[in-house]
């Protein structure tokens, strides 16, 4: 499998920001959404193996190491891109990673159906608003293999993806589905290659309309800088 970065971390968004976490960044996707913040991930990368894959991931998480006092190793791990879908070996590495006890994350744009993965691993799957580039790329499957453990993802950069994401949120029962459906705001380009949604603006219209959503805001991008690669 080809990887751009396996790093350690904390995890930036979901229901478990803020906790450590291992990252797997495979390389390469098949979308280009406007506003994406890790098109490095696009080419390049390293070749690896499965094994190779979990043995970076064991250091890491300080699995390979004599835990003194108190220290436990990080438990948690996402698979991430890019598009972690476009490989095959991504099945075969969910599987080792749980079958070593860890809690298993992937998250992917939802354009790729997610129904062939463990039913362990937790997915967070996006749904591409108007104005990401990238609309009616959904695949609707994914809707009924989704679980109560699972998250959906909207992000947002303008009312009219707002609207989109309440109608889809509604239209199709997220709030029954899944574990927690989060709307996210644009993080503004630090570049400038796009505008950002101001995060007060999006709670005024989640509150406003009594939506079952939580406000996902990214939190690696106020502790580093935003362009920050491998945090």
């Amino acid at each position: 499998m080809v990887i751009t970065e396996i790093f350690k971390s904390i995890q930036g968004e979901g229901t478990r920001a803020g906790l450590p976490c291992i990252f797997v960044r495979l390389t390469g996707c098949n979308l280009r959404c406007t506003w994406c913040d890790t098109a490095y991930a696009f080419h390049g990368g390293k070749k690896m193996s499965v094994e190779e894959v979990w043995t970076r991931v064991d250091e890491l998480a300080g699995r390979s190491e004599k835990m003194q006092g108190s220290q436990a190793p990080v438990p948690l791990v996402e698979l991430t891109g890019g598009e972690p879908l476009l490989q095959e070996e991504i099945y075969p590495l969910a599987e080792r990673l749980i079958a070593s006890g860890y809690t298993v994350m992937i998250e992917t744009s939802g354009e790729r159906f997610i129904g062939e993965l463990p039913r362990e691993v937790i997915k967070i799957v996006d749904v591409k608003c108007p104005d990401s580039g990238e609309p009616d790329t959904f695949e609707m499957r994914n809707l009924e293999a989704l679980s109560e453990k699972d998250e959906v993802k909207f992000v947002l950069s303008t009312r009219r993806d707002y609207d989109f994401a309440r109608e889809f949120t509604l239209q199709h029962g997220l709030a029954g589905r899944v574990k927690q459906i989060l709307f996210s705001p644009v993080f503004e380009d630090p570049a400038g290659k796009w505008a950002g949604l101001e995060p007060r603006k999006l709670v005024e219209w989640i509150l406003a309309d009594r939506l079952p959503v939580r406000l996902g805001l990214q939190l690696h991008k106020f502790i580093w800088e935003p362009a920050t690669k491998g945090v």
